[in-house]
């Protein structure tokens, strides 16, 4: 875990962040039932994965061992949810 930030949180699923992508996920997985089926492959998968990929990015970086790295992933996180606002 990242040095520093271990004295303050025990657990990714601690982090308030992490709680509310996770919130973003049951949205976005109940918003897009109400999509068209033909979207089923296209606009709807892909909004399904930018969506995942936040709480998982966030998760993942929390679990490496340098600062670096977690601030890596916190990027790809906050990259997916540029992606997932576009969609």
């Amino acid at each position: 875990m990242v040095s520093g930030v271990r004295m303050y949180v025990n657990c990714y699923r601690d982090l308030i962040v992490w709680q509310k992508a996770m919130d973003l996920v049951v949205i976005c997985y109940e918003i897009t039932k109400t999509f068209a089926a033909n979207e089923n492959y296209g606009l709807t998968a892909q909004l399904k994965r930018a969506v995942v990929s936040i709480p998982a990015n966030i998760a993942e970086g929390h679990g490496r061992h340098g600062l670096g790295e977690y601030i890596h992933f916190l990027g790809i996180a906050q990259g997916s949810l540029r992606e997932t606002e576009t969609h």
